[in-house]
């Protein structure tokens, strides 16, 4: 028996659901600790790639992922809820939602309960100062949580940061939305096809074909698997060290 077009979108749409409930929605237990100073200039920079987390709208929500989470860096841009759980001493009523833009490395040399926050198999974020007192007290140090991914909320479109020179295309994608951590990038130049780019480190994607002189397209593919295509985002004089704004999840 024939299945109906309207019978195949609704099982895609239902296994999408069901996916995307996956991604989200699940509350987990880890603890967090604070780095950076009161105005966070010390989280600028890191793993991410982002650089200045003011400027590329990350603001002080932000958080540095121990290895258990940051898996390799594609988690970069991923947003979590937390709150303050179970210590009554130290936790303020409420949540934050903040941004993984940076890596919190482990400490072998010191025990998993004394000093090695971040060492695996922890779930940890050292959050950024202003952050963590939004949910926990300064003197506490280090508080325990409770944490769920959450899609992204960021206004306008995905941005493309264009760095490298001639047959090394090394672009930076910030501002993403939805599930907010990139898993693959495919670039296209006005004179060819489409072509997979590489993860160089943090969310900076590598091509090395040579594209000057041609208006770039990116199609973005986040960690939920849902797909944004953004056409002739650069055009044809765009220039090293520019960045242009695209579509968004």
């Amino acid at each position: 028996m024939a299945i109906s077009a309207f019978s195949v979108a609704s099982l895609l749409l239902f296994f999408f659901n069901l996916s995307f409930l996956g991604v989200y929605g699940q509350w987990e237990s880890g603890h967090a600790t604070f780095y950076g100073g009161g105005d966070a200039s010390g989280t600028m920079g890191g793993a991410c790639g982002y650089g200045n987390l003011y400027s590329q709208g990350y603001g002080t929500n932000t958080a540095a992922l121990s290895t258990a989470l940051f898996n390799n860096g594609l988690s970069c841009g991923a947003c979590y809820e937390i709150k303050c759980s179970d210590d009554p001493k130290w936790c303020l009523p409420g949540t934050i939602t903040v941004t993984a833009t940076n890596f919190c490395p482990p400490n072998p040399s010191l025990p998993n309960n004394n000093g090695g926050w971040c060492n695996p198999p922890l779930q940890h974020f050292d959050l950024a100062e202003p952050a963590f007192l939004q949910i926990a007290q300064y003197r506490a140090g280090i508080v325990p949580v409770s944490f769920q991914r959450v899609p992204c909320a960021k206004k306008g479109g995905m941005r493309f940061t264009i760095n490298g020179h001639s047959y090394f295309n090394l672009v930076l994608i910030t501002n993403v939305g939805g599930a907010g951590d990139v898993h693959s990038v495919s670039i296209k130049g006005s004179r060819t096809g489409w072509q997979p780019m590489s993860r160089n480190w943090g969310q900076n994607w590598q091509s090395n074909n040579y594209l000057n002189g041609q208006s770039l397209s990116f199609q973005v593919t986040a960690s939920d698997g849902r797909i944004v295509s953004s056409y002739n985002v650069a055009p044809s004089n765009w220039q090293f060290g520019q960045t242009f704004e695209g579509t968004q999840f």
